[in-house]
């Protein structure tokens, strides 16, 4: 049989040199954000959302740059030690990123900055996977707030439901979820279907640097490998 004018092969070369462009790219804008900017913080965050997150940073687009991405990368754009550190001490930065992590290069003061993170909280519905802050159950009995063309999707999410009249009516106690436990995919969706959210984004500073300091917002870590660099 003939071979398919559409059967082309792909290289795996032109991957790794789309790859490799991307990283130089940010490479080359942190670099260049570290003449632009006065200050850079680490952050790390919980619960992210990408649409809320653009809209935070949006406010601070005229003063400000985020970097989220590979921390390795970031590591190597700032200097993983004195050696090849774009500015004198930036390095000590690079030893906070880790985790969900990002760089936050602004020319605003350290107490707006502060402000800005501090009082920043979005809630929305918590994700398969995340842990259950609190305990949901639903009693016996009408569950009026769905129509009854719910009920199919409902009976799906494994809850124990029937049609009586036209309303659909729980027919015993049903645990939605268990505090502390990791949310199925139907625990989420009826959580959601509640209006009950359980996950909050927040952002949290982690460390500055400027051309005159470095502090640590976070208690409890380790600084004793920086000091020492």
């Amino acid at each position: 049989m003939p071979k398919s004018k559409r059967d082309r092969p792909v290289t795996l070369s032109k991957t790794k040199k789309k790859g490799k462009a991307h990283k130089e790219a940010i490479v080359s804008s942190i670099k260049k954000a570290l003449e632009d900017y006065s200050s850079v913080y680490v952050f790390t965050f919980e619960n992210m959302r990408n649409q809320r997150f653009k809209e935070f940073r949006e406010q601070m687009k005229s003063s400000s740059r985020f970097f989220l991405g590979a921390n390795k990368v970031m590591q190597f754009s700032l200097g993983r030690s004195a050696a090849d550190e774009g500015k004198p001490g930036i390095h000590k930065l690079s030893k906070f990123l880790q985790g969900d992590s990002g760089l936050f290069f602004t020319n605003l003061g350290r107490d707006e900055v502060q402000r800005l993170y501090e009082g920043y909280e979005e809630h929305d519905f918590a994700r398969t996977g995340a842990l259950a802050t609190e305990t949901v159950e639903l009693k016996e009995g009408p569950l009026e707030q769905f129509t009854h063309e719910m009920e199919p999707f409902l009976r799906k999410q494994g809850l124990p439901v029937r049609l009586n009249k036209g309303v659909i009516e729980l027919v015993s106690d049903f645990v939605v979820c268990e505090e502390g436990k990791p949310l199925s995919p139907e625990s989420a969706r009826t959580l959601r279907l509640l209006g009950i959210k359980m996950a909050t984004f927040r952002l949290h500073l982690v460390c500055r640097w400027s051309p005159d300091d470095f502090e640590v917002y976070r208690e409890g870590l380790d600084l004793s490998d920086i000091e020492s660099s």
